[in-house]
């Protein structure tokens, strides 16, 4: 039993829970499918940053991705598409509502994929 729980402790060090972290561009910062994800959102713009362990900027080529804003009634699938070098974003059809819930899937060009919830 003591070896399952230092395995669980040694797990529980490795996940970083960014949820009141700004990353480099102002935005919220989770963990996914094996990256940091920033979540920068603009009027309709929605940017996703992907960073490294190492915090550095990497590169979104062959990456996927789509977010769901959900604001009071109204749901939206947004597709995300690279942008740049280091950046996935989309245009939702109206303005994002401070209070909006956005969950994030993406799958990195490794084949990774996962989902969280900014």
């Amino acid at each position: 039993m003591p070896f399952l729980l230092w395995t669980g402790l040694a797990f529980a060090q490795h996940q970083h829970n960014h949820a009141n972290t700004k990353g480099p561009n102002g935005g919220k910062m989770q963990d996914v499918a094996g990256i940091h994800a920033e979540l920068v959102v603009n009027d309709r713009t929605v940017t996703i940053y992907a960073f490294g362990e190492d915090s550095k900027p990497l590169s979104t080529k062959g990456y996927s991705g789509s977010v769901l804003i959900v604001s009071g009634g109204s749901r939206e699938t947004v597709q995300l598409a690279p942008s740049g070098e280091t950046a996935l974003k989309g245009e939702a059809k109206s303005r994002l509502a401070p209070d909006a819930a956005i969950t994030l899937v993406i799958k990195t060009d490794a084949g990774k994929s996962g989902q969280v919830k900014f």
